[in-house]
Order: C-alpha cells, then structure tokens, then sequence
C-alpha cells in the first residue's frame, strides 16, 4: 500500500516507515553473511578467504545498484509527495528502462573480468581461482539484484516498505536454503554459495517487477510517458553522486583489502573477511535509517513541509542511537563467538584475533557513524548533494590515508582497523555541520502539480517540434 509520509505525526510516520525498511536490510545481509558462514563452517578456511577476498569487487557492483535505488527513491518521492501523478509514473518507468540498459552492460562487464578485478587486490595464490569463480558467478547475476534494487527504492518512494521486506525474508530464506543444499550435501564449495545467491536474488527480482507493474496499473494514472530525458536527467542529478558515494566507499574497501591481502596471510584475510561482513550488517543498518530519512525528507521537500523533517530527525535519531547500542554491545562484548559462526573447529587463532581485534576498535564508533548517516539522509533527500558528497569523499580519502600511515608506523594489520574511527568522526562533524547550517532548508521548492504539469508541456512541445521537423524533412 502506497502511504503519503507528509501527513499524521511526522516522527511516528518515519519510524513506522523506517522499520520495515530496517528489517529488511537485515534479511538481505543475512544472506550476504550465509554464504560466507556455511562456506566457512563446511568448505573450510580458505573457502571464507577466498568469498572475502572478492567482497569489496560485489560490493563496487552493489554500490552502483544502491546509489540508482537512492536516486530513484529521492526523485520518485519528491513527485508523489507533490501530488504529481504522472510525472510518478514518468519517472517509474524511466528508471526501470534505464536501469536495465545499464545492468547489462555492467554484468557483462564483471563476467569477463572478474580474473583481472581480483589480480587488482593482490589475492593470494591458493585462494585466487576460487574467488574469481565466486566473482565470476556473482557479477553474473547483477541484473536482477540492479533491477530489485531498483524497484524496492521505488516501493518506497510511494510510501510502501512493507513489501520489499516481505521479498528479502523470502529470498533470504531460498538463499539459506540453497547455500545449505549446494554446499554440504552436494560439495559445490565457492561455486555452490555463488549459485544460491544467483538463485535468490533472480527469483526476488522477477517478483518484485511483476509486484511492481501490478501496483503502478492498480494506481489508474492518467498522462505520463513511457521515458523522458529530464525525468532521467533529474534522478541522475541524485544517483550520480549516490553512486560515487557508495562506490568510493568500496573502492576505498579495495585498497584496504589490498593492504590486509599484503600481510600474505590467508588466516588473516579470513579474519577480516568475518569481521567486515559484521560491520557490513551495523553500517549497512544505519544507512537503511538513513535512505528512510531521504524518503521521508524527499516527500515532505516536495509538499513543501520543512518543520515535519526536522521533527522527524529528532524522533529517528534516537531509534538510531538504539541501534548502534546494541550493535556495540553484540560487538564489542560477544565478538568470538560472533565470528565463530564464520570459522570451522579447525580455524586458526590468528584468524579470530584479527576479527575481535576489528570490532573491538570499530565498535565503540558506531554511535557517531549513524549520526553522520542521518545527516547525510536529509541532505541527500534535500538534494543538498554537493554537502553530502563533501562529507562522504572526507571520510573514504582519510580512511585510505590512514590505514596506509597506521599500518606502516604500526608494522601491523592492526593499524588499519584505526582508520575507521578517525575518518568517521572528521566526517560527521562535517555531515552535523551541513545539517545544522539549514542548507537543506534552503533547497526548498514548491512543487505543485500544476507547476510540473507545466514542465511536462515544456517537454511534451519540444518533442511535438521535432516530430513536426521529421515530418518536414522529406517535403525539403
């Protein structure tokens, strides 16, 4: 069911919105963690080195998939909010067509070469051909995990976050199923944990377009079209920087895996590979809040409701702060036998010192982490993206710097686990600071519907005088 979050109280809208999205992204890294947890448990050690090794490559992928779903989300919502209907629909199917071209083109991308991506971040010998082929298989599949993407940022432009969570607790469910099913009884390994993915995240898509398609029908909208170049321009205005963000962050990843993967030591790749998947499940969490408050900040910008975005912030940070509470707690004070879950009875020590010595110095830093992502939620559904992108980049070029000065000065890997806390507390002062300022504010706009049907004209005329040019062309 579609939900207009620019009505009713403003900080039980965004919460009551927020969780299922929250609920949600645990259940997509569940099954982003079941791989590497059977795969460590039945297929050994250097199966959970070799998925690990290839993780900061999926996640550049991912991180393109992401920042589209954001920009879709933040464009869509401004429109719906605006009370815009055709536009709404305009700029649905503009994305899913884009979207798709674009997929393609990256899952033949990372099909053929995934072997050089790998050779990229320095990975070892003994575990190469088994994470090029997990890589190989992964990327295979992108398309359908673009295009899911895609379409739940769209669920949630209108409002509806309850049925992508009802599709991710499906197929995390199929993905456990089927990582259970390839890898113990038919001893597929590496391959058997890719395949499931592909599985999982193919079936989840094919549902959530046929859901979607249902929906949009269901909805009667007048007017609209098929594709239009300034609805594509205008969700690439937030995409593109969503993107960059989110792939800094991981090309930012590679190079870190690129300095752990120099120790030469396959246990300790192991050992940051269970504790990242960790941190993955808490940051990715916070920045579920955080796209929830891009949601909510996009519809009330477009209804031209300033004051209820505030009053949300304030309601959701403390939600936030819970949240990081128990994902310190959990870290901090159950590490080992967090990361057991990833490690067979034959693992080595050296394996599980490096993963609690990991969330024993991240941890504490959540609490700031999920303020600064809030912030930039508000500044990207604002479209306030030059901010968030000054934040964003602050906090992946010092996180580099650091880990290669640390790591250095230290002679040890655990330099580089320092570099998390002080890029993230140089980047949230930053993203509280735009916050504070009221820039966002400042991107306000009234966007009624009369107002964008006269941009609609706008666009319907010009294609009228090229079509009418066309015509001409053969009377010359």
């Amino acid at each position: 069911m579609n939900k207009d979050l620019t009505v009713g109280s403003p900080g039980r809208s965004l919460i009551m919105f927020t969780i299922p999205l929250f609920i949600s992204v645990m259940f997509q890294q569940m099954y982003n963690i079941a791989d590497s947890v059977i795969a460590g448990k039945f297929a050994g050690e250097d199966a959970l080195a070799a998925i690990g090794a290839s993780y900061p490559i999926t996640m550049i992928f991912m991180a393109v998939a992401v920042g589209c779903q954001i920009g879709c989300s933040v464009v869509i919502s401004k429109h719906f909010g605006a009370g815009n209907m055709p536009m709404t629909k305009t700029c649905i199917s503009t994305a899913l067509i884009s979207g798709t071209v674009l997929s393609a083109v990256l899952t033949v991308i990372g099909v053929l070469f995934s072997g050089v991506f790998m050779q990229w971040v320095q990975t070892p010998d003994n575990i190469f051909d088994d994470g090029c082929l997990y890589l190989m298989i992964y990327t295979g599949g992108f398309v359908f995990l673009f295009i899911y993407n895609v379409v739940t940022g769209i669920f949630n432009s209108l409002g509806d976050s309850k049925t992508p969570l009802y599709l991710l607790i499906g197929s995390s469910v199929g993905n456990v199923i089927l990582d259970c099913v390839f890898i113990i009884p038919l001893q597929m390994g590496v391959a058997g944990a890719a395949w499931a993915t592909f599985i999982a995240q193919g079936a989840a898509c094919l549902l959530a377009l046929f859901l979607l398609l249902r929906r949009v029908k269901s909805m009667n909208i007048s007017g609209g079209r098929l594709f239009s170049g300034a609805a594509l321009a205008d969700i690439c205005k937030v995409a593109v920087p969503s993107v960059l963000q989110q792939s800094f962050i991981s090309v930012g990843n590679l190079f870190i895996q690129y300095m752990v993967n120099g120790f030469g030591s396959s246990a300790i790749v192991a050992g940051y590979s269970a504790a990242i998947k960790l941190n993955t499940f808490a940051i990715t969490c916070f920045t579920t809040i955080g796209n929830g408050m891009s949601s909510f900040t996009a519809q009330n910008i477009g209804a031209n409701k300033p004051e209820r975005i505030k009053q949300g912030f304030r309601s959701v940070l403390i939600f936030s702060l819970a949240t990081a509470l128990v994902f310190f707690l959990l870290f901090f004070l159950l590490n080992q036998p967090l990361l057991s879950l990833f490690m067979n009875e034959d693992g080595s020590q050296l394996a599980m010192d490096t993963g609690v010595d990991f969330l024993r110095i991240v941890a504490p830093f959540y609490f700031i982490v999920c303020l600064k992502l809030l912030c930039d939620g508000v500044l990207r559904g604002s479209e306030s993206m030059g901010c968030f992108m000054a934040a964003t980049f602050t906090d992946l070029i010092l996180r580099v710097i650091l880990a290669a000065i640390l790591s250095n000065a230290m002679n040890d890997v655990t330099g580089i686990w320092y570099s998390w806390p002080g890029a993230w507390a140089v980047a949230t002062v930053m993203s509280v600071a735009f916050y504070k300022s009221g820039i966002w504010a400042k991107k306000l706009r009234t966007l009624t519907p009369e107002a964008e049907k006269e941009e609609i004209a706008e666009d319907e005329l010009v294609d009228e005088i090229l079509e009418e040019h066309v015509d001409m062309t053969p009377d010359k």
